[in-house]
Order: C-alpha cells, then structure tokens, then sequence
C-alpha cells in the first residue's frame, strides 16, 4: 500500500506529518509522490488563516475526484482544521473517510486499519503525544522535538487552544531521552516545540516540576548536538533565567522569533496578549543586552478589528524601532470559534487591509536588509542543508542566527562549514567555502 501526504500550515503540523509517515510506514506503507499512485490520501490541515482553508479545499477537490475513480481509496483528513469541523465534515464531505485532530495522530494507524478491514500486527497506538510514534524525518540531520501540546492563551483571534486543547508538556526524562536518540542518530540541530513553547512546565508538579531554562541547558548539554532552536514562544513567559539559559549554553542559537502582532498597545489589549508595547520593546533590550547579536524575527497581524491607520502607523514604527531580521506577516481572516469572530467587527476593509500589508513588508524588507548587511565581509558557520534552491550548482545552509545561505562549496549535507560572507539581500545571504568542514 502507497501513501501520500500533504501537510499545510505552521512547525507543529510539520513534526506531526513526521509521525503520520513514521506510523503509517512503520505498518506497511510506502510514501509515494503522486495522489494519484496512492491508495491513501491524508491531508494534514491548518486552520489559523483562511488562505491555509482556502489552498486545502482546493486539495481536497483533487481528492473528490480520485475518489471517485477509484472508491477504494481512502481520504483522510486530519489537523486543526478537521478538529474544527469534526461534526461537520462528512456531511460537507461525503468522500472523506477518515477526519482526526492533532489529539488523535496516535489513533491515525488504528483508523486506517479499520477503514482496511486489514490485520497490521502489534503496535501500540495509545500515547498522549504524537512525540510517542517512530518519524520520517525530511533531513536527517535537522529535527523537531514536541516538548508539549495546547495553549493556556487566550488570544482573541486564535483557535488553537480550541482545537489543540490546554496545554500540557511532556516529562523532562522523556524530552532529553529523545534529543539522546536524535545525537546518536546523527541529528546536530534540534527545533523544540510548542504552541506556547517557553511556558513549558508550568502543568508539571511535585518531582516531575521543571521549567523552560531548565530545558534548554539539558538538551543543550547533549553530545553531538550543535545547535538548539526553539518555536514559538510567548513575549510573556520569556523571563530572565530563559535568557540567561539563552546566552549562556553554546548550542542554543543566536535566533529568537518573538511574535509582536502589533505595535499598538490598544489593539494588543483587544487581541488579548497580555502585553504593551512598552514592555514587549523593554523585553528586546533586555535579549539584545543578554545576547547583542541575536537574531529577531516576529509576526504581525494587519487588519484586526478597529486597527485604525494611527493603530498601524505604531506597528510600522515597532518594526524600524525593533529592527527584525524578519517577520511573518498576515492579513487578517476571521475564524469561526474564535472571540474576535463572535464580538468584533471585521471593519478594516479588505483594500485597506492590502495596501497596509504592502508597506508593512516594504518597512520589514528594508530593515532585514540593513540587518543581514553586519554579515558581509565576515566569516560564518553554516549548517548544509543541500543544493541551493535557485541554482543548484550551489549548496544552501543556514547561519546560527537562521538565515539562509548561498554558496559556492564542495561541503555535503549536514557539515558546518565555515563560509566567508559575500552578498547579502533581505532574505538571503551569499558566499564561498573557505573552512575546514566538521563532517556530518
């Protein structure tokens, strides 16, 4: 039997979709690459956005019409988007045979399994995280590690904690056991994750309590492990012994993605995030002091409910006064289940919100430029990720601080290379080989 999956949407979804192949290969499928060679089709689903809706239904239409060609294939759907929809989507959907949220990835073989009618031999399915199944991981020497799952937030315009449910974190012993196994298997960067990452712990109680810094020296004291990342946290939960676990233990990189949202302390009040903007700039001084050469990326929301253009000229002056590296930014779509789409009004209309967007990514391409250009004329250790995506007679790689490499080397996937800075661009950076390799 041949499987095919497409995941959409953010980090979380990814590390799932690792489990989904690892479980379904570990009982006999193979991964295909083609819809239509596969006697599965699973959809791993986002429902934060309406344009991530919007590109699954149109996936989901190749679906239908599969289906319909061959009725023995099985359409399964899961993701925040099914959990959303649970009650719904066979009537919506008549052809999908499977719908399953983040919760149940475990429960994934089990349901295939009776949709086959089919004997798959021992396995255990049961499990609070999906960190518990085997993973097929996209590169062999990069890895996600879930530290835990759900939200205690409660942002008025997010549904995660509706569909992913409160938060809890995995056992310290367990997280470090899977970060061993992960060195031993010749992973050297590992990605920690969460829905609210840095508030990992704060559910754990009695000899199992432990927190967020603690994580961070443990995984970051692992042999073989030479870099340590971490998504997404929240401006809140970012206290002091988090940035000092930060600038203190070597493998933990020079990169934080702090999500602003706004720069307008009453639309932040309204989005429910538990901060101004004086005390989310006050936390930046604080990492850059700790840390003076740290990376910032962030995301921002344009468009939310009452954002007035006085609203949005604070947010474009909190990218120049913050100076990221980068951002993720995003329209605003009202998503059902949410505060925002049951009490506010969506009163910024949808040409506003497209001219705001645009010179919101002007001011962030313009200060990600000024940034990546400290790089030039330096000389940087980059992890290889493989062929360069826009010229494959060149390797790609990324520096400490997360950014995105070009070069000119010999190096093979999974080295750290030393590669002498050359170019630079908002997004990218270009370069030679000129160090030794520390092979992979």
């Amino acid at each position: 039997m041949r499987y095919h999956l497409t995941t959409f949407g953010c980090q979380m979804n990814e590390h799932d979709s690792e489990r989904m192949r690892g479980l379904l290969e570990s009982i006999g499928y193979e991964r295909c690459d083609s819809r239509e060679d596969a006697e599965l089709i699973v959809f791993n689903t986002c429902t934060i956005r309406a344009s991530a809706d919007d590109r699954f239904f149109g996936n989901l239409g190749d679906a239908r019409r599969i289906k319909r060609e061959r009725p023995d294939t099985i359409v399964a759907v899961g993701g925040c988007w099914a959990q959303s929809q649970k009650q719904a989507v066979f009537e919506q959907f008549p052809f999908v045979d499977i719908a399953f949220g983040p919760g149940e990835v475990t429960k994934l073989g089990e349901m295939v399994a009776r949709e086959r009618i089919e004997a798959i031999g021992a396995f255990n399915f049961d499990g609070e995280f999906a960190a518990s199944l085997p993973s097929r991981r996209e590169r062999p020497h990069q890895a996600w590690v879930q530290i835990s799952v759900g939200c205690n937030s409660v942002c008025s315009y997010c549904i995660v904690p509706s569909v992913r449910g409160r938060e809890r974190s995995r056992l310290l012993p367990d997280v470090i056991g899977e970060v061993e196994r992960l060195a031993a298997d010749g992973v050297r960067e590992v990605t920690l994750l969460g829905q609210n990452v840095n508030s990992y712990g704060r559910d754990l109680r009695g000899e199992d309590k432990t927190g967020f810094a603690d994580l961070l020296r443990a995984a970051g004291s692992i042999p073989g492990i030479d870099r340590l990342r971490y998504t997404s946290p929240h401006p809140k939960d970012m206290k002091r012994d988090v940035i000092e676990a930060m600038a203190e233990v070597p493998a933990v990189c020079e990169h934080l993605h702090l999500p602003a949202q706004s720069g307008s302390t009453r639309i932040l009040k309204a989005m429910r995030r538990t901060y101004d903007r004086g005390r989310y700039l006050d936390l930046v001084g604080r990492l850059r002091e700790a840390i003076p050469d740290l990376s910032l990326t962030t995301d921002i929301i344009v468009g939310f409910p009452g954002e007035t253009e006085a609203d949005f000229a604070e947010t474009l002056s909190l990218v120049d006064e913050v100076g990221y590296d980068g951002a993720y930014t995003f329209i605003y779509s009202p998503r059902p289940g949410t505060e925002a789409f049951t009490t506010m009004e969506d009163d910024v209309t949808s040409d506003e919100k497209r001219e705001r967007m645009g010179r919101l990514i002007e001011t962030v391409q313009r200060n990600a430029a000024e940034r990546a250009r400290r790089f030039v004329g330096a000389t940087h250790e980059v992890l290889v990720e493989g062929p360069s995506r826009t010229d494959p007679s060149k390797l790609r790689g990324r520096l400490r601080h997360n950014i995105t490499v070009n070069f000119v080397g010999t190096a093979a996937a999974g080295d750290l290379v030393d590669v002498a800075i050359e170019g630079s661009t908002s997004t990218t950076l270009s370069g030679r080989e000129v160090g030794a390799t520390v092979a992979h």
